[in-house]
C-alpha cells in the first residue's frame, strides 16, 4: 500500500506534495478512477506549471459528466458580504452539502441603513417608500426593547440565568445577550448580514444555477458575482451554473404556493406551538435490523459519539406550524435531509417579556405592506417580514441527526426559543421510541 497526498495550497509540513489546482486535481483524480497505473504515473505526466494543458489532455480521454468531476475539486470557499439575512437563509436551503457560517444577530449593525436599497431587492417602486418606514420603526423597536430588557436585566437580576462563580464580564454578557436574544424579533429579513460558505466546485454550479434561476435581483446578481469568483479557480466545470428551465419551474411553482398559502395565513397574532413527528422504523424483509436501540446510542460519550444502525436506518419528518424566522436561520442549516418551509407569516413571535399591543401598529403596518406585497405576486414579499414571522417548517432526516440536533439544540447555551421548540419535538419522538429515553440527554439550555 502506498499513500500519495494531493494538496491545493499544502501545509509548510508538505512541501513534497504536489500542488495543484481545483480543476486539474478534479481531472487527475477522474484520470485515476480510469487507470491502474497508479496516482504516481499520472502525476509524473502532469505539467504543474501550465495545468490547463494538462486538464485538455486529461478530459479529453475521461469521459465523465461535469458533476462527477466537479465533486472532486476539493472545498472552494466564498465569502459574501453584505447579503440580506434572507438570501443567507436561501443559499444554505441550496447548498444542503456545504459547510457554512452565517453573521450572528448579536453581532451585526442594526440600523435602517444597513439594508440593500429597495431597487437592489426588487421593491416595486411606489411602496419602497412604505418598506423603508416600516424597516426604520422596526429597527427602532429592535433598540427600545433592547434598552428595556437590558435595564429590566440590570434591575432584576434573577430574570438572567447566570452561574454562581461567573466572572463580572461574563454576567454582563449573559444579560446583553438576554436582551439581545428577546429584542431580536423585531429585526427586519432585509437586514444584511455576512456568509461564508465551503463546497466542491460540483456543488458550487448547483447552487450558482438555481440562484440563477430565482426571480429575485439579490439571488440573480449574487449568482453572477460567485460565478465571476469561481471561474478563477474552476473555469470548466462552472459552466454549468447558468439557470436552466427545471430549475426556473419549480421556483415559479414554489412561489406561487408561497404567495397563495401567505395570502390565507397573514396574521400579526401569536401562533399557538403544535409540532408534528413521524418515526419510520420500516426495513427491508431480507436486512432486517438486528441491533436495539439502546445498543446504538448507550456507547457514546456526548452527542458526537457514533451511533448505530438501529438509529441510522430509523427515518424521522418533524415539523412545525410557528418556526419564527429567527430561530428558522439556524435550523435551517442543519445539513442531512431535506428542509422545506413556504416562508410566509402565518403568525408572529413575541417573547413574554415583549408587550405586544406597544407594538400594534408597528406590525399592522408590516403587515398591510405584506399583503399589498403579496396581492401583487411580488417576490420581494420577503424583504418585507420581520425576524418574528411565524412560519410552517419541516425537516426530514434520520434518527442518529434528528437526536443530534435535539441535543445541540436543548443543550449548554441554546437559544430559549430552540430549547423549547426541539424539547416539544424531542417528547412526540421518545414517545414513539420509548427505549431512546434513558440515552437521549436533553440539556436545560443552561448559559456558557
Amino acid at each position: 500500500m502506498k499513500i500519495t497526498g494531493l494538496a491545493l495550497v499544502p501545509p509548510p509540513s508538505a512541501a513534497s506534495l504536489p500542488q495543484v489546482t481545483p480543476e486539474l486535481l478534479a481531472s487527475v483524480l477522474a484520470r485515476y478512477s480510469r487507470s491502474n497505473e497508479g496516482i504516481g504515473a499520472i502525476l509524473a505526466k502532469v505539467d504543474v506549471q501550465n495545468p490547463d494543458a494538462s486538464i485538455d489532455r486529461i478530459l479529453k480521454f475521461v469521459d465523465y459528466g461535469h458533476a462527477s468531476i466537479g465533486g472532486l475539486t476539493g472545498g472552494l470557499a466564498i465569502a459574501l458580504d453584505g447579503i440580506s439575512m434572507w438570501l443567507a437563509y436561501k443559499i444554505f436551503e441550496i447548498a444542503q452539502m456545504a459547510d457554512g457560517q452565517e453573521s450572528s444577530t448579536r453581532y451585526i449593525t442594526m440600523d435602517a441603513a444597513n439594508v440593500p436599497s429597495a431597487e437592489a431587492l426588487g421593491l416595486p417602486a411606489d411602496l419602497a417608500p412604505r418598506w423603508s418606514s416600516v424597516l426604520a420603526k422596526a429597527f427602532a423597536a429592535y433598540h427600545a426593547e433592547y434598552a428595556r430588557l437590558d435595564a429590566l436585566a440590570v434591575a432584576e437580576p434573577a430574570r438572567v440565568r447566570t452561574p454562581a462563580d461567573a466572572k463580572p464580564a461574563v454576567a454582563a454578557r449573559l444579560r446583553k445577550n438576554y436582551a439581545l436574544d428577546r429584542a431580536r424579533y423585531f429585526i427586519p429579513f432585509a437586514t444584511r448580514t455576512n456568509l461564508g460558505l465551503v463546497q466542491t466546485s460540483r456543488m458550487w454550479a448547483q447552487t450558482v444555477k438555481q440562484l440563477a434561476s430565482l426571480p429575485h435581483p439579490e439571488a440573480q446578481a449574487a449568482a453572477g458575482l460567485i460565478r465571476d469568483e469561481l471561474l478563477k479557480q474552476s473555469p470548466r466545470l462552472m459552466r454549468h451554473s447558468f439557470a436552466e428551465k427545471s430549475c426556473e419551474e419549480q421556483a415559479r411553482q414554489e412561489l406561487a404556493a408561497s404567495l397563495a398559502l401567505g395570502r390565507e395565513r397573514l396574521s400579526t397574532a401569536a401562533l399557538p406551538d403544535a409540532v408534528w413527528v413521524k418515526v419510520d422504523r420500516t426495513v427491508p424483509p431480507w436486512l432486517a435490523e438486528e441491533q436495539t436501540v439502546p445498543e446504538a446510542l448507550r456507547h457514546r460519550q456526548n452527542r458526537y459519539g457514533l451511533q448505530g444502525t438501529a438509529t441510522r436506518r430509523m427515518r424521522v419528518a418533524f415539523a412545525w406550524n410557528n418556526m419564527a424566522l429567527a430561530e428558522l436561520r439556524d435550523l435551517n442549516r442543519h445539513r442531512t435531509g431535506h428542509r422545506h418551509t413556504p416562508l410566509i407569516q402565518a403568525g408572529f413571535y413575541l417573547p413574554p417579556e415583549i408587550d405586544r399591543a406597544a407594538h400594534a401598529e408597528l406590525l399592522a403596518e408590516q403587515a398591510e405592506l405584506t399583503r399589498e406585497l403579496l396581492e401583487r405576486r411580488s417576490p420581494a414579499y420577503v424583504y418585507s417580514l420581520l425576524l418574528g414571522a411565524q412560519t410552517p417548517f419541516e425537516h426530514s432526516t434520520h434518527a442518529d441527526k434528528f437526536i443530534y440536533e435535539a441535543e445541540l439544540r436543548t443543550g449548554m447555551g441554546a437559544h430559549f426559543r430552540y430549547a423549547e421548540h426541539l424539547s416539544a419535538a424531542l417528547k412526540s419522538f421518545l414517545d414513539q421510541v420509548p427505549e431512546a429515553r434513558e440515552w437521549v440527554v436533553e440539556g436545560t439550555a443552561e448559559p456558557e
